[in-house]
């Protein structure tokens, strides 16, 4: 009923850049994705899934953690269901698994318990 997918991970240079999409589809986002805030997080080996950056419903406000400031920046598209992150000067730090997520909650989006639907991950490696 419910299916977030991301997509557009892969391996690049520090100091390259990769575009994450993650697309809605479903019964639940069919006419009802514009109501819902969106994240990114990220998940490294041994390490517990962290913010990475959140966009309200309209799009209209964006949050991001400090160590992707000035560097990453999402966006949504929510004629697509789709919402974004253009990831630049990539550091080997960001290497992760990177997730897409849901919430209906009001802010802060930067907590995991916050969202509702999660995506399977798309995994971004960055070599040094």
């Amino acid at each position: 009923q419910v299916q977030l997918v991301e997509s557009g991970g892969g391996l690049v240079q520090a100091g390259g850049s990769l575009r994450l999409s993650c697309a809605a589809s479903g019964r639940t986002f069919s006419s009802t994705f514009s109501r819902y805030a969106m994240g990114w997080f990220r998940q490294a080996p041994g390490k517990e899934r962290e913010f990475v950056a959140a966009i309200s419903r309209s799009g209209g406000s964006t949050y991001y953690a400090d160590s992707v400031k000035g560097r990453f920046t999402i966006s949504r598209d929510n004629a697509k269901n789709t919402v974004y992150l253009q990831m630049n000067i990539l550091k080997p730090e960001d290497t992760a698994v990177y997730y897409c997520a849901s919430t209906l909650s009001i802010v802060p989006y930067t907590t995991t318990p916050q969202y509702d639907y999660w995506g399977q991950g798309t995994q971004v490696a960055v070599s040094s």
